[in-house]
């Protein structure tokens, strides 16, 4: 998997992200807004995360929208979902060396902080 960071551009904390991490210009930028996540890469991300609920992002206004939030999803749907919206897909996402850094979570961002660091 080429290294990418996968956000959207209108997204404050997707930004400050970028920043904090010192993210290189070498590194290809793929606002979700614009171009959806492909459904092998979601494939590939799952692999690295575990599960396809694992990198759906519930504070979609979308899952509210959609009354998702008073069904039971299956890892189908979730899939089905993450191809279908690109609010549902949690950002930013870091590859880098084909590991994926998901999210935005503190202990996230340092992981990708010290992979960039090391990769420089």
């Amino acid at each position: 998997m080429e290294n990418k960071y996968i956000h959207l551009s209108t997204c404050n904390t997707c930004k400050r992200i970028a920043k904090d991490i010192n993210l290189p210009e070498s590194v290809e930028q793929q606002n979700v807004k614009e171009q959806l996540v492909d459904s092998d890469t979601i494939d590939w991300l799952k692999e690295q995360s575990g599960s396809y609920e694992s990198l759906f992002n519930r504070r979609s206004q979308e899952y509210r929208k959609r009354g998702l939030h008073e069904k039971e999803l299956t890892e189908n749907d979730y899939k089905e979902l993450l191809t279908d919206h690109y609010s549902f897909i949690k950002r930013p996402i870091l590859i880098l060396n084909d590991i994926a850094f998901i999210g935005n979570s503190k202990k996230v961002v340092e992981a990708a902080k010290s992979a960039i660091e090391s990769n420089e």
